[in-house]
């Protein structure tokens, strides 16, 4: 069965998202900017979710993170909880 760790920002608005995935791809640490802006209680640990398989998370956010590349950041990703900024950390198939 497939396994996958990753962390992720969770935001309330889509340009709020877009803006810190800008300043990711210009050299920002991701765990820093998990820490200070996200909503979710996992950016205390940079936004590190541990380790779940493919059913254990929102529909939308399981699709970017079994169909995406690894270390790759994606987002907006749009779920009822808000948009999220994710990065896989690894995966085996």
């Amino acid at each position: 069965m497939p396994k996958a760790s990753a962390r992720h920002i969770l935001v309330s608005s889509e340009q709020e998202c877009l803006d810190l995935k800008k300043q990711i791809a210009e050299g920002a640490d991701f765990a820093a900017l998990a820490a200070s802006h996200s909503s979710c209680p996992s950016g205390a640990q940079g936004g590190a979710l541990g380790s779940f398989g493919p059913g254990q998370m929102v529909p939308e956010f399981d699709a970017a993170v079994f169909g995406g590349e690894v270390g790759e950041v994606q987002g907006p990703v749009k779920t009822d909880f808000g948009y999220h900024l994710l990065e896989v950390t690894e995966r085996t198939d």
